[in-house]
């Protein structure tokens, strides 16, 4: 039965404002088994979380690593993880995907943090449906200019 997991995320420019988003975990990562996803079951989950209005379900949950469905339906904000490197798998839809630079506000200035506004002197590139990016720990990165884009997102802990 799936778990549900709610993670506080401080909003850039509102002291103390915070904004609810959830993750919902369908396993614990198997240790002595594969584990599958069907493409019926990925589509249902993907359906699921287009009612629910989730960005995230997490289908394996492995401690150190973690396999996700990330469902975006517009921007989002800049980000990068000091530990996580991730791997995006592009499903459908598209972007622009920006990585590397420095995250700032939405003055321009730049964030102590690991959230904001945008990425200032990043790379931009366009990335649609069969794309595969890497992304190193500690690299800036966010998705923007879309109407919605759906990857599979992989993520595992490199330092």
């Amino acid at each position: 039965m799936p778990t549900k997991i709610v993670i506080g995320v401080l909003t850039v420019g509102l002291s103390a404002a915070t904004l609810a988003a959830q993750i919902q975990i369908r396993r614990q990562a198997p240790t002595d088994t594969a584990a599958d996803f069907p493409l019926a079951e990925i589509e249902a989950i993907i359906e699921d979380m287009d009612d629910s209005q989730r960005a995230t379900t997490r289908l394996l949950e492995g401690g150190s690593f973690n396999v996700n469905i990330r469902r975006l339906k517009n921007a989002e904000s800049a980000l990068m993880h000091p530990r996580t490197t991730d791997v995006y798998v592009i499903r459908e839809g598209s972007g622009t995907l920006v990585t590397g630079g420095q995250i700032v506000d939405e003055g321009g200035n730049p964030v102590d943090g690991q959230r904001g506004a945008a990425i200032r002197g990043g790379t931009e590139r366009r990335i649609g449906a069969g794309d595969l990016v890497f992304i190193p720990a500690g690299v800036p990165h966010g998705i923007r200019d879309t109407d919605g884009i759906t990857w599979f997102n992989i993520r595992f802990d490199t330092k």
